[in-house]
């Protein structure tokens, strides 16, 4: 089973988001990208992950062109459609999903408010993508 997560900066919520899938399953070959990837992975995320028990301190952002030839079983984006264009991916995809987030980069306020939101968002996509799992992908993987 093979799943690529994309976003526009490849550097927090489609992290989260592998680093999640990858925790519930290692026989599901996760990737995550982003059509404009950023730097490096936000700290925050890297932080709120390893709260959650996830490390994802080695990942960095990639580009979605280095999948655009593969064979994918999923593609979900996670961009958040009142404030952003997801990426458009026309490789060979079985499944195309959508399910948005806000981008927790971009808030504004105290350390602690900034937290907060990081984890908040943090929390969801575990709950939805933990869900995912159990419904669409555990029930196809081989024994």
């Amino acid at each position: 089973m093979k799943i690529l997560i994309l976003c526009t900066g490849n550097s927090c919520r489609s992290q989260m988001a592998h680093g999640f899938l990858q925790s519930f399953d290692k026989r599901i070959e996760v990737h995550s990208a982003g059509t404009f990837p950023g730097n490096e992975v936000n700290k925050k995320a890297i932080q709120v992950m390893a709260e959650a028990g996830i490390d994802i301190s080695s990942h960095y952002p990639k580009s979605v062109d280095n999948y655009i030839n593969d064979e994918w079983d999923y593609v979900i984006t996670v961009c958040d459609d009142a404030n952003e264009t997801c990426p458009i991916f026309t490789g060979k995809v079985r499944h195309r999903l959508h399910m948005g987030y806000k981008d927790p980069s971009f808030m504004e306020g105290t350390e602690e408010f900034i937290m907060n939101e990081f984890r908040n968002v943090r929390d969801k996509m575990q709950k939805d993508f933990y869900e995912f799992y159990i419904k669409k992908i555990k029930p196809h993987l081989q024994k």
